[in-house]
C-alpha cells in the first residue's frame, strides 16, 4: 500500500457523520460497549456494529473483550495521520493569516 492509505482509511471513516458520532461518543467515554453506543442513538446495533470494524479498521479505536461484552476506546495514535497531513498545510495558513494580519493593518492602521 501506499503512504496516502492511513490518511484515506482515517478520513474516509470520519466522512460519515454517524461514525463521526459514534467516534465522538467513544472518545467521550473511558470504554463504551456496543450496547451503550446503540442507546439512544437511533441506529441499529448491527449498525454501529459496521461503523466500528470501520473505526477499528482505520486505527481509530481498540476493542477489549470481557466475557460477554466488549468495551471500545479511542485509539490515542489514530488520529495521527490526520494530523500530520493538517501540518502540512499549517505553513500555508499562517502566511495567509500573517498576509492578512499586515493588510488588515494596512487598511484600518
Amino acid at each position: 500500500m501506499n503512504e496516502a492509505a492511513p490518511i484515506t482509511a482515517v478520513m474516509r471513516a470520519l466522512a460519515d457523520p454517524t461514525r463521526r458520532a459514534v467516534f465522538e461518543r467513544i472518545v467521550g467515554a473511558e470504554e463504551i460497549t456496543v450496547v451503550e453506543l446503540t442507546r439512544g442513538s437511533g441506529v441499529t446495533q448491527g449498525a454501529i456494529s459496521q461503523h466500528l470494524k470501520t473505526l477499528k479498521q482505520a486505527g481509530l479505536v481498540a476493542e477489549r473483550p470481557e466475557g460477554r461484552n466488549v468495551y471500545y476506546r479511542a485509539e490515542p495514535g489514530g488520529l495521527e495521520p490526520l494530523f500530520d497531513w493538517m501540518s502540512h498545510y499549517a505553513v500555508f495558513w499562517r502566511s495567509r493569516f500573517a498576509d492578512l494580519r499586515t493588510l488588515l493593518k494596512e487598511i484600518d492602521p
